[in-house]
């Protein structure tokens, strides 16, 4: 495993970060929003592709991932951390791009938790 935390810490942080559950991420990538932000500002951006490897995650029990799953599970826990420590906008944090790629990894800055557990 590539990460330096670990399995443990890694299984404590993803429950905290990642705050979507799989239909709620399911849903959200179905959405304008969600395709309009990432490094390709389309369909095809890499948060999208994580989300979509965030849903088998959550869906599978955890003696059951795989090394990969674990090491993507690193990655997500570690970007949404960078990602809330740069901090939203000032204003109107619910439409910004900001929010819309925390969702893309699973991670919804509105909710109750907030990135308040990050950095």
């Amino acid at each position: 495993m590539s990460s330096s935390k670990s399995r443990d810490q890694i299984w404590t942080e993803w429950r905290e970060q990642v705050n979507m559950s799989p239909s709620e991420i399911e849903a959200w990538l179905d959405t304008d929003e969600s395709k309009s932000v990432g490094d390709t500002g389309d369909a095809r951006s890499t948060g999208r592709a994580s989300a979509k490897r965030i849903v088998k995650i959550k869906r599978t029990n955890k003696d059951d991932l795989t090394d990969d799953q674990w090491d993507h599970m690193a990655t997500v826990v570690g970007y949404i951390n960078r990602h809330c420590s740069q901090g939203g906008p000032d204003a109107d944090v619910e439409h910004s791009k900001w929010r819309y790629s925390l969702m893309n990894w699973g991670h919804d800055p509105l909710k109750s938790d907030g990135c308040s557990d990050a950095a």
